[in-house]
């Protein structure tokens, strides 16, 4: 008999290795010395990784829901396993596209199929309380960069950048294989109970995902985590040498600060979601749009490095709990029945953000020497989407709106 605490901590297992991407900052100074290639070079890699993130997360949604969470999980372990192997290799061999292809392809398509696989099947074992139970699943992506930016900055004062991605890759297959092999959705959870449970903000019965991406709500909800992800990632992309540069911090206080965002952002994702069981998933989304543009203009003022910390923190929380938040808006508005597939399409907007977000930043920062540029045009995206959000919240859909399973086509 599984218990639903198990499945809980083996999701934040899976989660927690392959959120190890967010402590990419931390390598972009050294692999630029290592393979003597520039800033935007670098990026490309992290940009991949997302965009394949995005699309597989995508186009093998279906596939998850219909193996299950216990292949599926093996399938993200195994190519995010050889996605850091093969980037130790490309490194050894001072090959820029190997690293693309094995850390931003093969790699980001474990982290898609690993990001999708343990939320759709949590949010089946907490029904009561859908923002905290894919909180829980969320939480640690975010938490991964506090473990492994210091650790991988460790690691890189005593052992080659290759032998770096060696050893973190061994380390996050032994967390992952045994994560993915207790996944299992609950037994109780027939399909009968799925197609007769009703969905909260619509009074629908399961909507299938052909008919949810036929929607205005889905476009509107695809647009806010667009900005809210190209923003956040554009400012974690580059969170380590912008520090360094603006501040003053010294590189191993930077990865510290690196690993701080990882636990702000991983309590951002848990706090944030619970939240929004009370306050509703609207409301939680007009408060990030609140709270980040000011932080993105105060941080083109600003040299202090404690208010910068704060300012950075602030962004990060909010950027967490969008992504911990989406899933039980989702769920709220479509039902969970085919959750994995809808979610799987609206984190294309993830793929998106992840190739205009640090791209941006580096773009702007090659040009203009500096990173205010790129601050200022964040601020007024994400006021933008503050409209959008709030057209959700007064906009609320009405029974009839959205086609039911019934007539669902695949």
């Amino acid at each position: 008999m599984k218990r639903r605490e198990l499945i809980a901590l083996s999701a934040v297992g899976i989660h927690i290795s392959i959120g190890s991407v967010y402590a990419w900052s931390v390598l972009t100074k050294p692999i630029m010395k290592e393979l003597g290639v520039g800033l935007k070079d670098v990026q490309w890699t992290f940009s991949l990784a997302i965009l394949f993130l995005g699309l597989s997360a995508a186009f093998l949604g279906k596939l998850v829901e219909r193996k299950g969470p216990r292949v599926s999980g093996l399938v993200s372990a195994a190519c995010f396993t050889a996605g850091m192997l093969g980037a130790g290799v490309a490194v050894a061999v001072q090959s820029l596209p190997l690293l693309y292809l094995f850390y931003g392809v093969i790699g980001g398509i474990g982290l898609g199929v690993g990001y999708i696989t343990p939320v759709s099947t949590l949010v089946k074992w907490f029904p009561e309380n859908r923002g905290f139970a894919t909180g829980c699943a969320i939480m640690g992506f975010g938490f991964a960069s506090l473990i492994a930016g210091p650790v991988m900055q460790w690691l890189l004062e005593r052992f080659s950048l290759s032998h770096m991605f060696f050893l973190m890759g061994i380390a996050y297959c032994a967390i992952m294989v045994p994560a993915a092999r207790y996944l299992a959705p609950p037994k109780s959870l027939t399909s009968h109970a799925l197609t007769e449970e009703t969905c909260p903000l619509t009074g629908l019965t399961q909507v299938s995902a052909y008919n949810a991406v036929r929607t205005w709500q889905f476009y509107a909800l695809w647009f806010i985590l667009f900005i809210n992800i190209t923003c956040g990632i554009g400012l974690l992309s580059v969170a380590s040498p912008m520090a360094q540069e603006v501040v003053g911090m010294s590189p191993m206080a930077a990865a510290a600060m690196v690993g701080i965002i990882g636990l702000v952002n991983g309590f951002g994702r848990l706090a944030w979601s619970s939240l929004s069981d009370f306050l509703g998933r609207a409301n939680t989304y007009i408060a990030f749009f609140v709270i980040q543009p000011v932080a993105f203009y105060l941080m083109t003022t600003t040299t202090n490095e404690t208010t910068f910390k704060v300012l950075v923190f602030s962004v990060m929380s909010c950027y967490g709990g969008g992504f911990a938040t989406i899933p039980a808006f989702l769920s709220d508005l479509f039902g969970t029945r085919e959750l994995g597939v809808i979610h799987g399409r609206i984190l294309t907007a993830w793929a998106a953000a992840g190739v205009v977000g640090p791209l941006l930043v580096a773009w702007v920062k090659e040009l203009t020497g500096g990173y205010n540029g790129t601050l200022l045009v964040f601020a007024a995206a994400l006021l933008a989407a503050l409209g959008v959000a709030v057209t959700l919240r007064v906009k609320r859909p009405k029974p009839g709106a959205v086609s039911e399973c019934a007539s669902h086509k695949a």
